[in-house]
């Protein structure tokens, strides 16, 4: 496709993320990553390598008004050709904040994911082509990190009216 990047995952084996592992297309992906919903509907999922920012961006977009699905490990199950993220039960409904501690917060107990924001790389165009990540058979929309501290608002805005250019 002209003017539109695909990263799929046909590796069968973990990488340094954790991203990827082993998984039959109708298997649930259980992968270190966070991840938050707006509306309580339109969820993204945070990735990157551990002390990354992960929960750091996920309690930014919370202060937002966003809600916590899942932080530290989320599960992705696909469901009606899209992705549902859940988190594994001993971790619901806590979010780390580093140098902190562990904190509750309100959560909602699963979200479509629409959207992937990549903390292992940084996003270098001003106005970058749309990329995407397949995860178990379904393409999701990918972010790469931005530098500066319009990023978390502005993902905030993409959950709630998508991109248009």
């Amino acid at each position: 496709m002209s003017g539109h990047q695909t990263d799929k995952d046909q590796r069968p084996a973990q990488d340094s993320t954790g991203l990827f592992c082993a998984a039959s297309e109708v298997a649930p992906l259980n992968l270190h990553a966070s991840c938050v919903a707006y509306g309580d509907t339109r969820g993204l999922l945070i990735l990157g390598p551990s002390g990354s920012g992960k929960s750091t961006l996920a309690l930014e977009i919370m202060a937002y008004g966003a809600t916590l699905v899942s932080d530290d490990r989320t599960i992705l199950t696909k469901s009606d050709g899209g992705l549902i993220a859940t988190s594994p039960a001993p971790i619901r409904g806590m979010i780390e904040a580093r140098g902190v501690g562990l904190l509750a917060a309100q959560t909602i107990p699963a979200a479509r994911i629409c959207g992937i924001a990549d903390l292992s790389q940084v996003e270098m165009e001003r106005l970058p082509l749309p990329r995407e990540r397949v995860l178990i058979g379904v393409p999701i929309p990918l972010l790469f990190k931005v530098e500066g501290r319009h990023f978390a608002p502005a993902l905030v805005q993409w959950l709630k009216g998508g991109r248009c250019a």
